[in-house]
């Protein structure tokens, strides 16, 4: 069964100047790959909804929810905080982002394909329930796990982060919340530096030093995830999809390559074919590299199309 692959054109139009990483570029880069390797034929292609308040109160402060809304600017830039600013065209780029994980649930809940890659900007793993920050406005990963649990009663979802940063909002969101088993890698010492000292039953956090390898990646993946996830047998599997600790992106400092993201994918795709029905929705965090960022989605997507 084909993968449904989920953007709209709204996720381009959000831009806060040409000296900001998080640019537009990046989203364009992946297409560009994906239709020259012919990727895009082995696909779904659905346009994001604009998420609604409602699905966003339950990951989010109504009150949070509401200052967006209300401050969002008609023209000009707001700076919500120093690298997470504002200008006309955000809002609706960040519901398309978080409306876009709300139809992927929809898709793989109700059986109509397999697992959803959502191709989106503004990233969503660094907001807090109450706040906007690294780059993000709305926790989409949290939005789409929440509606899973409210709508469909899903009692277990898995949210898988391998981003080099910290997914700090999304367990924010979920600290209290056993119902959701948040496995994540992150460098440290580097931002937001949180999730270092966190020990719960249902957070698993694997903490990566400087220079950090691929074959150390795979030996901590196999130490600490596989064993949580086993133990968990999650009913939905989502995966906050960051692909900034690459070795060509110099956002950080670890040294992945594309081989390491095809096989998290595979190990992860192992776990939702046993306990999920194969159920798997992705979506995009980070990765600032365009080369390396489209290469890298590629060969995600061509993991979870079971290597076609």
């Amino acid at each position: 069964m084909p993968i449904a692959y989920i953007s709209h054109p709204d996720c381009l139009l959000h831009d806060v100047g040409q000296d900001h990483p998080e640019q537009p570029g990046r989203l364009r880069a992946i297409q560009d790959l994906l239709i020259s390797t012919g990727m895009e034929l082995a696909l779904n292609q659905y346009e994001a909804p604009l998420v609604k308040r409602e699905q966003l109160e339950l990951a989010h402060d109504p009150d949070y929810i509401s200052m967006l809304f209300t401050d969002a600017p008609h023209e000009g830039i707001l700076e919500l905080d120093g690298d997470t600013f504002m200008m006309p065209k955000t809002l609706d780029a960040a519901r398309r982002a978080a409306g876009a994980l709300v139809m992927a649930v929809d898709l793989v809940m109700n059986k109509e394909v397999t697992s959803a890659f959502c191709a989106i900007r503004p990233p969503g793993h660094h907001a807090e329930r109450d706040r906007a920050m690294g780059f993000c406005y709305f926790n989409n990963v949290a939005v789409g796990a929440a509606y899973a649990i409210r709508q469909y009663g899903v009692e277990r979802v898995a949210i898988i982060d391998f981003d080099v940063h910290h997914g700090n909002g999304t367990e924010h969101i979920f600290a209290t919340d056993p119902r959701v088993l948040f496995c994540s890698s992150f460098q440290h010492p580097f931002y937001p530096f949180t999730g270092h000292e966190t020990e719960t039953d249902h957070i698993v956090n694997i903490t990566l030093p400087a220079g950090t390898n691929g074959e150390e990646f795979r030996k901590q993946v196999e130490a600490h995830w596989m064993p949580a996830l086993h133990h968990f047998k999650p009913q939905l599997v989502m995966v906050s999809a960051g692909f900034d600790a690459h070795i060509s992106d110099d956002m950080s400092h670890l040294r992945l390559r594309e081989a390491d993201y095809d096989w998290v994918t595979t190990r992860l795709k192992e776990i939702a074919d046993q306990y999920a029905e194969g159920r798997i929705v992705s979506t995009l965090e980070g990765g600032y590299e365009h080369g390396s960022l489209a290469r890298s989605v590629l060969a995600h997507l061509d993991a979870l199309l079971g290597h076609r």
